[in-house]
């Protein structure tokens, strides 16, 4: 058991069967009454921020977390497999609970935030960036380097990534997995 004496940003805690991490929050002592603390919350499962306000002191479940590195190895009716990259256990997680999950491909590294307690897995994120090659677009005409159009590129793992016209087929790309968006040419 924790206090909002012991609040921090990052904490994970436990209200009404939800998991929450703090974001931020703020110790408020009026002139007059007693102190409070303001929080903002977000919901580990879906994402949605709540603000919260506490009485100064009062106790609440501190819930211990752990991120880790997984290795992604394949997807079956289970869902996703993972490897431990440290005690080459597996695990298999939904999909769904993967941040930028269509931009994955064999090999990658996730990182998986568990419940250190019932060792079950909460959600996974993506690097930030991932490199794909581009295995099909329309062809680019010379000269449309001027505009900002965007046009529909299919890369190696049958994903697709709206990609500017100057880019070609066989292309790498670095690609943003937070939204699927085209960040730049890889570096060769």
């Amino acid at each position: 058991m924790a206090t909002t004496a012991d609040f921090k940003n990052g904490m994970c805690l436990d209200i009404d069967g939800q998991y929450y991490f703090i974001v931020e929050f703020l110790h408020v002592k009026p002139g007059k009454g007693p102190a409070f603390v303001r929080t903002k919350l977000k919901n580990v499962t879906t994402g949605r921020v709540i603000d919260k306000t506490w009485s100064s002191g009062v106790k609440v479940e501190e819930v211990r977390i752990e991120r880790r590195a997984y290795q992604f190895l394949y997807k079956d009716e289970m869902g996703c497999n993972l490897m431990n990259s440290e005690t080459f256990e597996q695990i298999s997680i939904p999909e769904t609970v993967i941040n930028g999950a269509e931009f994955m491909k064999e090999g990658d590294t996730l990182e998986v935030v568990i419940h250190a307690g019932s060792e079950t897995a909460l959600y996974a994120d993506m690097p930030t960036h991932v490199i794909m090659e581009i295995t099909y677009t329309e062809p680019g005409i010379k000269g449309d380097t001027a505009t900002n159009t965007l046009k529909p590129a299919t890369v190696e793992n049958g994903a697709t990534v709206r990609v500017p016209l100057f880019i070609s087929t066989g292309e790498k790309i670095k690609i943003d997995t937070r939204d699927g968006s085209y960040v730049e040419r890889a570096k060769a």
